[in-house]
């Protein structure tokens, strides 16, 4: 931007540069700050260029590879360089179309040889080739690209749905595979423990077993001992008489027992006596025939 105060001097800003012409043809380039003109020279200031740094968006549709459409947005960070600012004044009329036009050819030329994983993974690259391009073109011009950035990349809408089910599809086969192994892993371990807990259970059961028919082994030599013509049918006969009445003692002091006896009646006492005292004769029989 140029302030006139008079006819004969002039105020350029900071971060641009002016184009002084004489009679009509470019005669110099005027630095920021207070400038004198001769009108009677024909001095004059035709122009004045900024030097700051610039943004341009362009977004480019074209297709991949594996023939999808997709959009880049990209932005260009250019300025002009201070020392050829006349070439950028007279040169180019209007720079950011030209800009565009070199970026849509480069991007167009360089995309459809690349498949959409690809353009994704490569989008650095890309801007580089652009880069590249833009600055042996645009330098001759009197401009500097100072940087190309891939913002985005935008795929067709079905395409992107598609893409994102696939991505689904994946990391539920996936979790089903995880899902089952944990499943697998959490059945043998249970598998394990009721093997193991069936295993202790059987050994209690045998020591239990054991320790009554000891129990009651000891009580019948003691009694037998103690109290002269006692028989060791009779001892147990005793025994189990005495165990009945206080189950029996047991059930009547519990008002939520749903135990029942069939048949119950003191009588068959006899029977259960005759059975464990077969079973105290062979536990006996076979201890003494493994010694």
């Amino acid at each position: 931007m140029v302030n006139s105060f008079w006819v004969f001097c002039a105020c350029i800003d900071q971060a641009s540069v002016g184009v002084v012409e004489r009679w009509g043809r470019f005669e110099k380039l005027a630095n920021p700050g207070l400038i004198f003109l001769n009108p009677c020279l024909g001095q004059c200031i035709a122009g004045v260029l900024s030097t700051r740094l610039r943004s341009l968006e362009v977004r480019v549709e074209t297709k991949t590879k594996d023939n999808v459409f997709v959009q880049l947005l990209c932005s260009i960070q250019y300025r002009i360089i201070k020392e050829n600012a006349d070439d950028a004044f007279y040169e180019l009329q209007n720079p950011q179309e030209q800009i565009q036009a070199y970026v849509f050819d480069v991007v167009r030329a360089h995309v459809p040889r690349m498949t959409l994983d690809d353009l994704f993974e490569q989008k650095g690259d890309v801007a580089k080739v652009v880069l590249e391009e833009l600055e042996k073109v645009m330098g001759a011009y009197g401009f500097n690209i100072e940087q190309i950035l891939m913002v985005d990349i935008i795929p067709d809408p079905s395409v992107r749905k598609a893409m994102n089910e696939i991505n689904a599809a994946q990391r539920l086969q996936l979790a089903s595979v995880y899902k089952g192994e944990a499943e697998k892993v959490l059945l043998v371990k249970r598998a394990e423990a009721e093997a193991e807990a069936k295993y202790l259970a059987g050994v209690g059961v045998a020591k239990q077993r054991q320790a009554i028919t000891n129990g009651l082994r000891d009580n019948i030599l003691n009694f037998s001992h103690t109290v002269e013509g006692t028989s060791a049918k009779e001892v147990m006969d005793l025994i189990m008489v005495t165990q009945y009445f206080d189950t029996l003692k047991d059930l009547g002091n519990s008002s939520k027992n749903t135990t029942v006896f069939i048949p119950h009646g003191p009588g068959h006492v006899r029977d259960i006596s005759n059975q464990i005292r077969d079973g105290v004769l062979e536990a006996s029989s076979a201890q003494v025939n493994h010694e």
